[in-house]
């Protein structure tokens, strides 16, 4: 099979591989999490457990979209998988909050802080992505489901945002 660009899929197919979005960045968090608990450090064990809770919220969102998913296409298999499909959607990066690096005088984020903002860098990215999609589609199903994507990673980003606002004032009542 050919690679195809996401606004080329399906709406079963466009579906389908935002469930595997989520279920494969549930499985990063969790390695993620792996990881930071061998560092045994508080610091690490902090942002261990901000990665097993969004380890935890991506495999819900996982739920949510399968039973969208049983709802408009009931138990047709689709086939499609993250191989055949040339973009990546919402991929979680250490790097992208540098969550290695100590509390400096340019940046006073927290462990938690710089964990969340690992999420919220991903979710950013997929709610640009889908609405990238829905601009671009002409074809009316598709562009309601789209649509249907940006709203959720939306909710996504604002429940990182909450969160990180969260570990933000946690973080100044500590210092």
């Amino acid at each position: 099979m050919m690679k195809r660009t996401f606004n080329a899929l399906t709406e079963q197919e466009a579906l389908h591989a935002a469930v595997f979005v989520e279920e494969r960045n549930a499985e990063i968090y969790h390695r993620f999490a792996e990881m930071f608990v061998e560092f045994r450090d508080d610091d690490s064990l902090a942002i261990a457990s901000v990665f097993w809770d969004m380890a935890a919220e991506e495999r819900h969102h996982s739920t949510l979209l399968q039973n969208r998913y049983s709802e408009l296409f009931g138990q047709r298999p689709c086939a499609l998988t993250d191989d055949d499909i040339y973009e990546f959607v919402e991929i979680p990066r250490l790097e992208d909050a540098d969550v290695f690096s100590g509390v400096t005088a340019q940046d006073h984020r927290t462990p938690k802080e710089r964990a969340l903002h690992v999420g919220l860098t991903a979710e950013v990215g997929a709610k640009k992505f889908y609405t990238g999609l829905i601009e671009a589609c002409k074809d009316p199903r598709l562009k309601r489901l789209y649509t249907e994507l940006a709203d959720f990673e939306g909710e996504h980003v604002a429940f990182l945002e909450r969160k990180i606002a969260e570990a933000s004032r946690q973080g100044a009542g500590s210092s």
